[in-house]
């Protein structure tokens, strides 16, 4: 596996491989986020095709609800299914926390569903633990053309990070 910052001839094989829920690619928005120097985007590769993402936002978390200054971790996903408990989550997890540590930053957040126990597991063995409460609003365009709103109940958790450089591979 091979963890890499999105290119932007990447978005489209992200679309094929790692579909958004409706007709706007969430993949061409973090694109678009990192291209602006809001974000940096990760994709995690196995055999020469996207298997997981994850967003390093460097403005941090938008929910009012979350008032920390520290980079968000988010929109993380492994596909397909049968891929995850494999330890690309975890990979893509660390090779965001190095890019944090590079820059000097010292703390890092991440949400979590509350109805993803999985997740909240996963993230506690990382070592994140639980600050606040918060909804996680994000809307995108169906395919029938409808703007779709969603409103996610959420716990934003955060983790001190290490001094010190991990091992994590990245092209």
């Amino acid at each position: 596996m091979e963890i890499t910052v999105c290119r932007s001839g990447d978005v489209a094989l992200l679309d094929r491989y790692l579909g958004s829920p409706g007709a706007t690619s969430f993949h061409a928005r973090r694109f678009a986020r990192q291209e602006a120097g809001d974000c940096t985007y990760l994709v995690a590769w196995l055999d020469g095709r996207p298997v997981g993402h994850t967003e390093l936002r460097w403005i941090g978390c938008a929910a009012p609800e979350v008032a920390l200054d520290c980079p968000e971790i988010g929109g993380l996903a492994v596909w397909p299914e049968e891929l995850r408990s494999r330890g690309i989550g975890t990979a893509l997890i660390r090779a965001a926390e190095e890019l944090a540590r590079e820059r000097g930053l010292t703390t890092v957040g991440i949400g979590v569903g509350k109805d993803n126990p999985r997740a909240a597991a996963l993230y506690a063995r990382l070592g994140y633990r639980p600050v606040t409460d918060y909804l996680d609003r994000y809307t995108y365009e169906d395919h029938d053309g409808a703007t779709r709103e969603c409103v996610d109940a959420c716990v934003f958790l955060v983790r001190e990070l290490p001094s010190g450089r991990l091992d994590v591979k990245r092209a």
